[in-house]
């Protein structure tokens, strides 16, 4: 690609992750069988996806409680809330505002969310 091709590399944007209201946010299905305990709410926001589906960028917000996950090729940092983030067979995390995290594609997570989590976040699909 040359440096003067920008049509296939997604726009530059800031948005202020605190300030955007749960309401603009959109409830996503949790499966009852990836719930340990509590009765956690998923909502989120995609921001950007790539046309091909290889990339996406978003918020994700998760309310107090212990879900499971197999994880995505993710990067995030944490807006707001704390969680604590068991990888299976690997390292058990602590994040909270400010935290920038490293999920591999196939990692298996015991997420416990201590308050309602909020972070921002890339996904290479």
């Amino acid at each position: 690609m040359s440096t003067s091709d920008h049509s296939a590399r997604p726009a530059s944007f800031a948005v202020s992750l605190p300030d955007v209201p749960d309401a603009e946010l959109e409830v996503e299905e949790l499966d009852p069988a990836q719930i340990v305990s509590g009765d956690p709410v998923v909502t989120g926001k995609v921001l950007w996806e790539a046309e091909d589906g290889s990339q996406i960028r978003g918020i994700w917000q998760i309310t107090p409680g212990v879900v499971t996950d197999t994880e995505a090729d993710e990067l995030f940092v944490v807006v707001s809330g704390r969680a604590t983030i068991e990888v299976e067979g690997g390292a058990t995390l602590e994040v909270g505002p400010g935290s920038a995290c490293v999920l591999r594609e196939g990692d298996k997570t015991t997420w416990t969310v201590h308050e309602t989590l909020r972070k921002a976040y890339h996904i290479n699909c």
